[in-house]
């Protein structure tokens, strides 16, 4: 099976994160393809030079040939070049696993966090765009952990 890790990668921590995951998913089900934009220094090695078209076309490359696309969820709002593989994903019907480990998401049932919802400027839980995330529920899911993805994959197998 090919996997398209689909993630935000431009600061350290994102980098070292993907890493992490991406590694830890190869070495349980190492049976799987999983490609890592952030390993493909033709087009992403930051000190070189690759102009928009050559990033569209290696990476939309890699999504129509996989079979299943992991795509990391977290941060300020979802990466907008997340969101666009997304887009491609759902439009080739090739499901998607979203990865969503946003703290703030928990306590979902607590009153008062409930309560605060009617405040403004008092919101406790995060928001996700709601079109990006519905593409993904059509044709796939969304997990908060890395072990709820890690069965998740292993069920599509």
């Amino acid at each position: 099976m090919k996997i398209y890790f689909a993630a935000p990668m431009f600061a350290e921590s994102e980098r070292l994160y993907n890493e992490m995951l991406v590694a830890n998913i190869r070495q349980v089900l190492p049976e799987l393809q999983i490609y890592l934009p952030q390993e493909n220094g033709a087009i992403n090695d930051k000190m070189a030079y690759a102009n928009s078209v050559m990033i569209a076309e290696a990476d939309t490359k890699e999504v129509l040939n996989s079979d299943l696309m992991i795509a990391v969820l977290d941060g300020v709002s979802i990466d907008a070049g997340v969101a666009s593989e997304i887009g491609v994903a759902y439009a080739k019907n090739i499901p998607v696993i979203g990865l969503y480990t946003d703290s703030r998401q928990q306590g979902g049932e607590h009153p008062d966090k409930l309560a605060a919802l009617t405040e403004i400027g008092e919101n406790q839980f995060h928001y996700l765009n709601l079109y990006t995330t519905g593409l993904i529920k059509l044709n796939g899911v969304i997990v908060s952990s890395k072990e709820a993805l890690i069965s998740e994959i292993s069920k599509r197998l």
